[in-house]
């Protein structure tokens, strides 16, 4: 067992092997106690043979991971894979004992470190190289992220920041994403309160974009964007949800989704490693007051993905302005926001309501 430590901050985490070969490593804010055996929902690791091939218009890369198929859809609950093992002859993926947050391989990946090279194809075929882990938020199946103590939600900042950093060691991954899909509505196949973590040995399309853009911004006005961003917020006001201090939540001016909320560091960084102490648990306090918001605006729990920006691995890049987004996908009670022709066809999002309202409706959410 050790301790992992971010800045001003002492957590605990221990790592394990599954019976298939999987890497596990369980966080607490208290020292790791296990009580049952590590479990595997199979002994045997299923065959991974992710495939890449280069989209030569967009740019891009799409992923082909055909063992996807068999991945577990919506099961019942006495069947939960992402609960903690109660019958040994019908194990999960966690073990029983005194943890607050888990992180594994995920069993069906999209990406893995060891993908085989693929038969020949056409132009632009390469193995499908990453990794994907997901990060189980609680042993609780019916709670959700928000529910998280704000103690346990700083120990998920420092996760997060822990996964990155331990992702870049091999030096084959340049870029993390962390994110949270919520609700059947985006396609969630599990209840249970989780995210993911995709590491690709490349720079994504919509990071390397940003990275870009502010690296332009900061060559011509010689300051970091997000500096400037937020200073610009935090003098208008009426677009600011919460000021924590050290981290803010904002309708961003240029919202694409209706109720689209972002969650920054009040100063400029580029990874989550950056950040102090106090600065996570400020993050975290934040993002857990908008996560409370969105469930509060209609009443209900509110379907969204959120998506943790941080920068490139393969350098230094203070210009990358590292924040959350968080896309709520209902617009009005019981409408949700489908990406219409000129949203997928052309890339331009169309916006029903200006983000000066939509903040102001996430001001007046009563906690």
């Amino acid at each position: 067992m050790t301790e992992f430590r971010t800045p001003g901050n002492r957590f605990h985490s221990q790592d394990f092997t599954k019976p298939d070969g999987r890497p596990l490593t369980l966080y607490g804010l208290a020292p790791i106690a296990v009580t049952s055996e590590i479990p595997s929902p199979s002994p045997e690791a299923v065959d991974a043979r992710p495939v890449m091939r280069w989209h030569p218009l967009r740019g891009e890369w799409v992923m082909y991971a055909a063992h996807r198929l068999g991945r577990t859809f919506l099961p019942p609950p006495e069947y939960n894979p992402l609960a903690p093992t109660s019958d040994p002859e019908h194990p999960t993926e966690l073990p029983r004992g005194t943890y607050d947050i888990a992180v594994f391989a995920n069993r069906f990946p999209s990406l893995t470190l060891t993908a085989p090279q693929p038969e020949p194809g056409p132009a632009g075929t390469r193995a499908g190289v990453g990794a994907c882990e997901v990060v189980v938020f609680s042993q609780s199946a019916q709670g959700r992220l928000a529910d998280l103590s704000e103690e346990q939600m700083a120990l998920l900042i420092a996760v997060w920041a822990d996964r990155t950093t331990r992702l870049a060691e091999g030096g084959t991954v340049r870029s993390v994403l962390a994110f949270e899909n919520r609700g059947v509505e985006v396609g969630v196949t599990l209840h249970h309160p989780h995210g993911q973590l995709y590491a690709y040995d490349h720079v994504p399309p919509v990071q390397a974009r940003m990275l870009e853009q502010a690296q332009r911004y900061h060559t011509e006005g010689g300051r970091p964007w997000l500096g400037d961003f937020v200073a610009e917020e935090r003098a208008g006001g009426e677009r600011v949800v919460l000021d924590d201090g050290l981290a803010l939540s904002v309708v961003p001016p240029f919202a694409r989704y209706t109720y689209e909320t972002w969650v920054l560091p009040a100063r400029p960084a580029a990874r989550l490693s950056d950040l102090s102490a106090d600065e996570q648990a400020s993050l975290a306090r934040v993002l857990k007051d908008a996560l409370n918001r969105l469930d509060g605006l209609f009443g209900g729990r509110m379907p969204y993905l959120m998506t943790v920006h941080q920068a490139p691995l393969d350098g230094e890049y203070p210009e990358f302005p590292l924040h959350i987004e968080l896309y709520p996908y209902l617009r009005a009670p019981g409408r949700m926001k489908y990406l219409a022709g000129t949203e997928q066809g052309a890339g331009e999002f169309a916006n029903d309501k200006f983000p000066e309202v939509a903040a102001r409706e996430l001001k007046e959410v009563v906690l």
